[in-house]
């Protein structure tokens, strides 16, 4: 009965379990490492992907994005009391005022080698990619849910072993809330990643910087290829070979491409640009769709089904190898 618990058990349990079966996971189980790196749970990611699908879209000031705001910031508490939530005036391209909402946790705050491990939180307001529905909101799970559910789990991680190095987990906001191509709006320049843009010119500690960034989006679908964007090559093309080779050793050379491709407005574009911290953006590339992301991108079609366990596992399990490294 959890009532008979000492104070410190219920701490660990909450601290260091996952929400699904209750499994440390701290053995390494791949011999192409010597470092005890940790196993990555593609279960629990997925199930965090799910707890946020759950509160609907999450786009700027909507109901889900308040309940999601309110159950990352506690779920980041059980993992570390090093909670941040930045929060800002922000004003978007159809003149509608919002409070942007950042969500920073950190490990070993003390530590002053770091490194950022960075998603964006927030789904797109409207379904701008459809055929159908066009004007409503879509769930996001993989665009938006994936990138925030490995960090999760990552956070989860690191409260069971901790890195050798400092880590701050950055839930961006209001990354997706950009002006659309048919809008009847003026062109508002730069109406994307505002969460990033407002955290990059304002961290949340005074003169932070970090060694490099790491973005994570739309890295939940199957058969996904993550490939060498160009800004993340021009910013940080060792750390990109890096992450890349690394997945190749693990046996995940399908989802890492070594091909070059074009340059994506993104989150990490505003943290190299503004903050100089730089940092690679692992996103899904589709070289068969018009817009060269996921096939769901920005649609209704963006929801669980669009969500697979091995992505998952390939993104997180490489990154474990990278940090479990420094």
């Amino acid at each position: 009965m959890i009532r008979v618990f000492t104070l410190f058990t219920i701490c660990l349990f909450c601290c260091c379990s996952t929400e699904i079966d209750n499994k440390k996971i701290i053995k390494n189980t791949n011999s192409v490492s010597k470092i005890n790196v940790p196993v990555f749970n593609e279960d629990s990611a997925y199930f965090f992907i799910q707890k946020q699908v759950d509160f609907g879209p999450r786009f700027l000031s909507s109901p889900g994005w308040e309940k999601c705001s309110a159950y990352l910031e506690n779920k980041l508490k059980t993992y570390t009391e090093n909670v941040i939530v930045q929060k800002a005036p922000t004003k978007t391209y159809d003149n509608k005022k919002h409070i942007l909402k950042n969500i920073i946790a950190s490990f070993s705050p003390e530590k002053n080698n770091r490194i950022a491990l960075m998603a964006h939180w927030d789904t797109r307001p409207i379904a701008d990619y459809d055929t159908i529905n066009q004007n409503q909101p879509i769930l996001g799970a993989n665009d938006g849910g994936s990138g925030v559910a490995v960090l999760l789990e990552l956070a989860r991680i690191f409260c069971l072993q901790k890195p050798n190095i400092g880590i701050d987990l950055i839930l961006f906001d209001a990354e997706d809330y950009g002006q659309p191509e048919n809008s009847k709006y003026p062109i508002m320049h730069n109406s994307w990643c505002l969460g990033s843009q407002y955290w990059s010119k304002n961290p949340h500690k005074k003169n932070y910087f970090a060694k490099y960034g790491i973005l994570l989006d739309m890295v939940g679908a199957k058969d996904a290829v993550f490939t060498f964007e160009e800004t993340s090559h021009y910013y940080n093309s060792n750390l990109l070979n890096k992450v890349w080779k690394k997945g190749h050793q693990l046996g995940y050379g399908n989802h890492f491409s070594f091909t070059k491709t074009k340059q994506i407005i993104d989150d990490h574009y505003y943290v190299n640009l503004i903050a100089g911290i730089p940092t690679i953006d692992i996103i899904e590339y589709d070289p068969t769709t018009q817009t060269n992301f996921n096939k769901h991108w920005h649609t209704h079609g963006d929801n669980m089904d669009n969500v697979n366990k091995e992505t998952l596992k390939a993104v997180g399990q490489t990154l474990l190898h990278i940090i479990y490294s420094e």
